[in-house]
């Protein structure tokens, strides 16, 4: 996806790997509690390509973390 706000997409989705780890979780494990496919994911935690989520997904992925939504946005 190119966006003017490509860093902010990847360091949002280094935010959600940096948790998940933090977790104990794989991706696999992480994506089936979110309800999406770990490929999904691995793509969202791509260090070299922008990748966006629904809102729907942000929020998933915040509450299986145990995170308030802005620590995945903070820098």
């Amino acid at each position: 996806m190119r966006t003017k706000y490509e860093q902010e997409y990847i360091k949002f989705g280094l935010k959600v790997q940096y948790y998940r780890k933090l977790r104990g979780m794989t991706q696999e494990v992480f994506a089936e509690k979110v309800g999406i496919s770990w490929s999904y994911l691995a793509k969202v935690e791509s260090p070299t390509r922008a990748f966006g989520v629904s809102m729907e997904t942000l929020f998933s992925m915040a509450e299986v973390l145990d995170v308030p939504v802005s620590k995945l946005f903070d820098e």
